[in-house]
């Protein structure tokens, strides 16, 4: 049965975010404060002269490390849009020889693989696949302790220690990501330090507290997991001291103009890409355990990390409110919930 999850508050009138005391709030005007420090970051950056990170920025960066190494880099390639067309700027635009390197930690549909494996084929590059269950323990231990961690930070967290491995283990200066423009804050990209992770913002901050008190009290303690870094700044502090690596991580699409409208229909045309049949959000390639930590982030916040994202490209011009509101669109079948829950052995949610 589908069902629509609907937001509990009010939006905001320029971006997505809803009023969602204390770390959201709307003014008389109906603009959220993420806007309006938004306004005053990129006023002080005007008045600084301050510049973004252009592309010939990017080139620097490459041009510094191409053909130093077996592998110029490596690509972080999950099947959707935007890390395949990374793979492909890569490879047609800045003539790059990079080892690809997709992961699934159990809840990544075969079409996503499949369209991976497809985009890797006709590009003719090496490639990488990771396949563990080492996550499915902590996934289901959220969920059978109603924990207010949000799934995909504290996915993050160990998706990006193991590609430092991979990095380090390859001896590779760059790590190239398909992340997008709304998966930085803008102006002048600081939260590049962070792998774009940057989790110190408002609208995060009280995910940012849930992550770390479900580390601490249910993490931590067990053996299985006593290592895993509670933060970004861990996972950056672990790559440098256990693995040796002073790589950097980058995105073509933060200094490359323009958006999706731009490269699906490049990525379309040479290597045979489509839209997956299902993801979250709309138009998106995500794992299945997107469904469930959406549902799970409007119930304990009022929105998602996908609400941050879209709002972030709307500030920065990418997509308009009106797509945002409609790719964002909380209405797939509660039957995916369910099964979900199966795979991880969890409870269902009413019990």
């Amino acid at each position: 049965m589908t069902r629509k999850i609907a937001l509990k508050a009010t939006l905001c009138s320029r971006c997505v975010l809803p009023e969602a005391p204390p770390d959201i709030s709307l003014d008389a005007e109906g603009i959220c404060n993420i806007c309006r420090n938004h306004d005053r970051k990129m006023a002080e950056e005007a008045k600084s002269k301050e510049r973004g990170w252009l592309e010939t920025d990017f080139l620097k960066v490459l041009d510094k490390h191409r053909g130093k190494k077996e592998y110029d880099c490596l690509c972080m390639l999950s099947g959707g849009k935007d890390s395949t067309a990374a793979l492909y700027y890569v490879v047609k635009r800045y003539k790059l020889k990079p080892l690809v390197f997709t992961f699934n930690h159990g809840f990544v549909p075969d079409e996503h693989l499949e369209s991976a494996q497809k985009t890797v084929k006709k590009l003719g590059v090496d490639f990488l696949y990771f396949q563990t269950t080492f996550m499915k323990d902590m996934f289901r231990k959220i969920v059978e302790t109603r924990s207010k961690v949000v799934i995909c930070p504290v996915c993050s967290l160990w998706y990006m220690l193991k590609t430092y491995e991979i990095a380090a283990m390859f001896d590779i200066p760059i790590i190239i990501s398909g992340w997008t423009k709304g998966q930085t804050s803008g102006g002048s990209r600081s939260v590049l330090s962070k792998c774009a992770c940057d989790q110190d913002p408002d609208e995060f901050r009280s995910m940012s507290a849930a992550t770390k008190e479900f580390m601490d009290t249910h993490v931590r303690t067990d053996p299985k997991y006593k290592d895993f870094p509670r933060s970004m700044d861990e996972v950056l502090k672990t790559a440098k001291r256990k693995y040796k690596y002073k790589g950097t991580v980058l995105s073509p699409h933060w200094f490359v103009p323009g958006g999706p409208e731009e490269y699906v229909p490049v990525i379309q045309k040479e290597l045979g890409w489509d839209y997956p049949v299902r993801s979250y959000p709309k138009k998106s390639t995500n794992c299945d355990l997107n469904f469930l930590a959406t549902k799970l982030a409007v119930e304990n916040y009022g929105y998602s990390v996908y609400h941050i994202e879209m709002s972030n490209m709307i500030r920065q011009g990418v997509v308009s409110r009106a797509e945002a509101i409609e790719l964002l669109q909380m209405d797939f079948d509660s039957g995916i919930i369910e099964g979900i829950l199966e795979k991880l052995e969890a409870p269902t949610l009413g019990q």
